[in-house]
């Protein structure tokens, strides 16, 4: 059961310190115990500061973990990921960027924040959708942007950003993704991991390169 809301206690201002303090701890945890075998108590005792401390600085547990989930997002992705670079090749940023993201969403921690998803939870639930908006729709529309910047430059034809990031996701997951998910084997490494990266950009660029028929 989610934790009643709490104000933020006024005073003195939050230690920026402590916060990250809270985040580490709650991502530990989260991945370790599950979203519902993760509790505020816990949290706290791992960082090293008071239930009441957790609580000034995030509401409840629901806006903890959409915060870890975007801080697990920040650790793993560059911060210039999808700056638009004119001067390089459009296949070349387009790898960097695939690398970037297969690493993440094959991560321990991305396996395991989707498998909190796919447990069955309330219908009253809203936690499916901070996710959603935490991790993956805010990646694929900062990736949209991305490709918006490359069509204005004219080094894309693409009539519909969001949808083509979402494309670009699936073709980057596979069947890599699932077998992860599954808890099945999934050695792809090395000049596999590299040729799949590969075969999803030129699949890509066939679809929306600048030369494409």
């Amino acid at each position: 059961m989610v934790a009643a809301t709490r104000p933020a206690s006024p005073g003195r201002p939050k230690d920026p310190g402590k916060r990250a303090a809270i985040l580490e701890a709650a991502k530990a945890l989260f991945l370790a115990r599950g979203y519902e075998g993760t509790a505020m108590d816990a949290v706290a005792q791992v960082a090293g500061v008071s239930k009441l401390t957790v609580y000034s600085h995030f509401q409840d547990k629901e806006s903890l973990f959409v915060e870890a989930v975007k801080a697990s997002c920040e650790d793993l992705l560059p911060a210039d990921l999808f700056v638009a670079r004119f001067e390089g090749p459009m296949r070349a940023q387009l790898l960097r960027i695939a690398r970037a993201l297969f690493r993440l969403i094959t991560s321990e921690e991305a396996i395991a924040v989707h498998r909190i998803m796919s447990q069955q939870l309330p219908e009253t639930s809203t936690l499916p959708r901070l996710f959603w908006e935490a991790g993956p729709e805010r990646i694929q529309e900062a990736f949209a942007e991305f490709l918006r910047a490359e069509v204005e430059a004219g080094e894309l034809q693409v009539p519909d950003c969001t949808r083509a990031a979402s494309q670009f996701f699936a073709l980057l997951k596979g069947e890599h993704h699932a077998r992860l998910v599954c808890s099945c084997p999934a050695p792809l490494a090395g000049p596999q991991l590299e040729s799949h990266l590969e075969a999803t950009v030129d699949m890509f660029l066939r679809a929306y390169g600048p030369g494409r028929r």
